[in-house]
């Protein structure tokens, strides 16, 4: 990696400057800062693959920029620390708060010249490995061969070489990210970072900063737009953006860069940027609660994921991707769904698409007791998908995470009781919760143990 960029962090200028002569000769890139102000601002703008910080600096110690950096959040690449006159104890400091080695001056530069190529080989290797790991989470395909389906893949195969935004509109369910993911993986971005944004979880005070990044004290904290940089940019939910985050973003696409909150620099916009929907914008629109210009701006590649009533004929197809899946993700025991069981699910109406269709698989895996899953597992499991009290579909994507979460639980519990003959003292031990607290779970959720 000689081609790496390195920070050099010293108030002594010969030390800085022979530095700087040495690494060059090796083929880095080099820049200088004489105080902790100045480093501040090259480690922003000269984004460094290494940084040199010597302990002892006129303004601010090393180790406490260190720690400042480390308390920001954000990335920090490989620091190695210098210093004429440290102990024991600083070295073991600067090693806790995450430098990847100390060196004592004066430099030997052969010593020198060899902790930079190991500290930039060692964080390549890292990095590569977490890329591979999320590659391989990743790594995603289009599930079934019906002519819709058939159909989806074709287009995103057409649109996954250009940069152009897409915008993915789907009922709740049907997994619009794996959609992304997969325009994301097969375009020339693949190599860069995905990341996935839930509008509808940003703060609706900051979801500007949160986005855009801001600065401030002389510090610079990069937003989602920095951080997929060369990568691409998902945006869940999109119709849940508040008009002023999304008049920045619609300026933002529009002049292809964006400024941080409290900054003047124009920092340059290096993404893929692909919102999704589940909602019709047009009507937000009419509504006044989502911008024209914005959706136009996103509109350009509009791509329709069908929900699963309109391609049944690939259930089959879907129940034994998710069969595997569970299989090698959580070691669960291989289950095969008996022709009866497939057929009764190709004529379900799947109200929460594909992420119902996982959830079920998943709970069958767990609780089925043979080798196959029967058509009357199936058809237990769908009637304990209705909640009792209400009717309504335990897979509501419309409400709270809390009241889903309660609602799920109860119908677990429910079935657990079902299944043991309500012994309580059997089901704690299956559920992992100690029996008192069972009870009280039991209780909250107004569970009768007796009926």
């Amino acid at each position: 990696m000689s081609n790496a960029n390195i920070l050099v962090v010293d108030d002594e200028p010969e030390i800085c400057t022979l530095i700087k002569e040495i690494l060059e000769d090796e083929g880095y890139a080099v820049h200088l800062a004489e105080n902790a102000e100045q480093a501040r601002i090259e480690k922003t703008e000269f984004k460094p693959d290494l940084i040199l910080l010597d302990i002892w600096m006129p303004d601010m110690d090393g180790i406490t920029l260190l720690k400042e950096w480390n308390q920001s959040g954000h990335p920090l690449p490989p620091v190695i620390m210098m210093s004429g006159h440290g102990t024991v104890e600083t070295a073991v400091e600067a090693t806790r708060l995450g430098a990847y080695d100390y060196l004592e001056k004066p430099l030997s530069l052969a010593k020198l010249i060899l902790t930079v190529k190991h500290a930039l080989e060692t964080n390549n290797l890292q990095r590569e490995n977490v890329r591979l790991k999320q590659f391989s989470i990743r790594s995603v395909d289009i599930i079934g061969k019906s002519k819709a389906i058939r159909g989806l893949k074709e287009q995103l195969q057409r649109i996954a070489g250009h940069k152009t935004p897409v915008l993915i509109i789907g009922e709740a369910g049907t997994d619009k990210e794996s959609i992304a993911r997969y325009l994301h993986n097969h375009s020339p971005q693949a190599e860069g970072p995905f990341i996935s944004v839930g509008v509808a979880a940003l703060t609706a005070s900051g979801s500007a900063v949160e986005l855009f990044g801001k600065e401030a004290g002389g510090n610079a904290y990069p937003g989602y737009l920095e951080k997929a940089a060369g990568g691409t940019l998902f945006l869940k939910d999109i119709s849940d953006m508040d008009l002023n985050t999304q008049a920045k973003l619609q300026s933002a696409m529009e002049k292809n860069s964006f400024t941080r909150t409290g900054s003047m620099h124009p920092v340059n916009l290096d993404i893929r940027l692909i919102a999704a929907t589940r909602a019709t914008l047009e009507e937000k629109i009419k509504e006044g609660s989502f911008r024209n210009d914005l959706y136009f701006q996103l509109n350009i590649v509009p791509i329709r994921v069908p929900p699963i009533r309109e391609h049944f004929e690939d259930i089959p197809e879907l129940l034994e991707y998710y069969v595997n899946f569970f299989v090698e993700q959580e070691g669960l025991s291989y289950k095969h769904f008996t022709t009866a069981a497939q057929n009764r699910l190709r004529h379900y109406s799947w109200p929460g698409n594909l992420r119902e269709l996982k959830n079920l698989v998943q709970r069958l895996l767990i609780l089925g007791d043979s080798e196959t899953i029967d058509l009357q597992e199936v058809e237990i499991t769908l009637g304990e998908q209705q909640d009792t009290e209400s009717g309504e579909n335990l897979y509501n994507f419309d409400i709270p995470l809390r009241q889903a979460r309660e609602r799920f639980e109860k119908a677990y519990l429910e079935h657990q009781l079902k299944q043991h003959q309500g012994s309580v003292s059997k089901i704690a031990k299956i559920v992992g919760m100690e029996r008192t607290h069972l009870y009280r779970k039991l209780k909250s959720l107004n569970i009768d143990i007796k009926s």
